[in-house]
């Protein structure tokens, strides 16, 4: 009598046609996981899925899907409830960086559907069978960007709407965890810098100016995410040496709440009044 062969884990990756996506499926299929692969291009993630399964004999599923049209997150979200997914990596996005002003509507709802929406409707979608078998992880790829609302611009990009959904991802992220304590699941936001994809190209960027030694290859991404995930890291920036200084914003924080109750308003403002 011969037994089966025990079951690979599955990881659902979006935008994995390019950059960190990518990069995350390669690295995955190579830690012999099965996969469902997500984004637009339908003739990048066909290839990129017969690759993977020529070259390290896992099963990938592709699926082209556009996650600002509800209709096509609706598709991925019922794939993601019906799958015993091991690990969902939200990672689809892109930038808009320019003047709010300038930036047109219609393209700031895309990057809130796409970078808010459709990460908390997968996630959504996912946890429940995760907390039912007692594993599994999400991974949200947010940005360093999420820190950025006091930086000016330059020498930042303008990115009012950009760095907005990231700072959304890593308050989700650490909330969620948070509830999440002790069932077994875990969830990261992941906090690159400037990393080498065709992120910045695609916006029209030139990426000549950006000095070589800010920037970090996808590959090395994935290793530190993964790492942080075996930490026990939610919030994970791969080029931070010193973690203490991500502590110093948590413990303000919490300061900040401590010392920002009551029911009377500061006397700063009384001031003002009289």
């Amino acid at each position: 009598m011969t037994s089966q062969p025990p079951s690979r884990p599955l990881a659902l990756i979006t935008g994995a046609s390019a950059g960190i996506g990518a990069a995350c499926a390669e690295r995955l299929a190579r830690d012999r996981y099965d996969l469902i692969i997500v984004a637009r291009r339908k003739e990048r993630l066909d290839e990129l899925a017969k690759r993977l399964h020529q070259s390290q004999h896992v099963n990938v599923e592709a699926i082209a899907a556009d996650l600002t049209k509800p209709d096509e997150l609706r598709d991925v979200e019922k794939r993601a409830e019906g799958a015993a997914l091991d690990l969902l990596i939200n990672n689809a996005g892109f930038g808009g960086y320019m003047p709010f002003v300038a930036l047109d509507p219609d393209r700031a709802e895309e990057l809130i559907r796409l970078q808010v929406i459709a990460v908390t409707r997968l996630t959504r979608a996912a946890l429940p069978g995760m907390v039912t078998r007692g594993r599994g992880a999400i991974i949200n790829v947010s940005s360093r960007l999420a820190f950025s609302g006091t930086m000016p611009s330059p020498p930042l990009p303008k990115r009012a709407v950009y760095a907005a959904t990231k700072s959304y991802i890593n308050t989700f992220s650490e909330i969620l965890q948070n509830e999440l304590d002790g069932t077994g699941v875990k969830v990261q936001a992941l906090c690159p810098g400037v990393v080498r994809t065709e992120f910045h190209e695609q916006m029209g960027m030139d990426t000549s100016r950006i000095p070589p030694e800010i920037i970090m290859t996808p590959e090395a991404i994935v290793e530190a995410s993964l790492a942080g995930l075996r930490l026990d890291e939610v919030i994970c920036i791969p080029a931070l040496d010193d973690p203490t200084l991500l502590a110093q914003i948590q413990e303000s924080r919490g300061r900040l709440l401590e010392h920002s109750s009551g029911n009377t308003v500061s006397k700063r403002y009384k001031a003002i009044e009289a």
